[in-house]
């Protein structure tokens, strides 16, 4: 009964304890051939990291090139702009520290920039203001050409210090991104909001106590008047509106 009360479940009984017998006796010569086992494979993978890192370093070099010439497109001439790749040094490998392996690797990658002359390259989160890092990122991303169709980018402050040949390249980066994926974008130049697909006028009123904010749609006429609007200011013009209408054509 103790074991279930039929020949058959007896017998399986028998075999499950013979298995488990087995593998106490075999134990550690099972453990060393694991051992072996574990050790190849960490030298496939480290074969494999090293390759990877060195592919990476070179990527990393071309990618920096082509980011610092797109940058002058876009009034950031001085900007340097830095890929640095860490990768454990061999007496961690050689120790058996697995804290920096992954599936994709050991390195650990940082973006540096600056975006003056006299100044050393700084991670960007502590050193890219608001028009500075929108820029950059318009540039990074135009250069992976990194689209995806399904995600939405958002920029602000892109067109801060900036205008004329400047404020249009920027705007023509942005469309570039746009054919790869949804693009919204707060600018008050012209240049860059006349090449659009579509517009919305953001405003801002006050009611009571309370403030409120609101985005719609414009039409083609619209569009003419705010573009004209920023060209101008509050007296639009009929030149403006000219002008703002052969932006908008020149755009599709």
């Amino acid at each position: 009964r103790k074991y279930g009360g039929a020949i058959e479940t007896v017998l399986a009984h028998l075999q499950e304890s013979e298995e488990r017998l087995k593998n106490i006796e075999t134990f550690e010569e099972r453990k060393e051939e694991l051992k072996k086992i574990l050790a190849q494979q960490r030298e496939n993978y480290l074969i494999s990291a090293r390759e990877i890192h060195d592919k990476r370093t070179k990527a990393a070099r071309r990618f920096e090139k082509e980011v610092e010439t797109n940058l002058k497109a876009v009034a950031l001439e001085k900007a340097r702009f830095e890929v640095r790749i860490d990768a454990p040094n061999a007496a961690d490998l050689q120790s058996g520290n697995n804290r920096r392996l992954t599936a994709k690797g050991f390195n650990q990658i940082e973006f540096y920039f600056s975006a003056n002359v006299g100044e050393s390259p700084k991670p960007l989160a502590r050193v890219a203001s608001g028009g500075e890092a929108s820029r950059l990122m318009l540039i990074l991303k135009t250069t992976a050409k990194a689209g995806d169709a399904e995600k939405s980018v958002v920029f602000d402050e892109i067109d801060v210090g900036i205008g004329g040949r400047v404020a249009e390249a920027v705007g023509l980066k942005l469309k570039e991104l746009a054919r790869t994926q949804q693009v919204l974008c707060v600018t008050h130049q012209a240049q860059i909001a006349s090449l659009a697909d579509q517009h919305f006028l953001v405003e801002k009123e006050t009611v009571g106590k309370k403030t409120r904010v609101s985005a719609r749609d414009l039409n083609e006429k619209e569009k003419v008047e705010e573009i004209a609007r920023m060209l101008t200011g509050a007296q639009i013009t009929e030149t403006a509106r000219k002008h703002a209408k052969e932006m908008l054509g020149a755009a599709k």
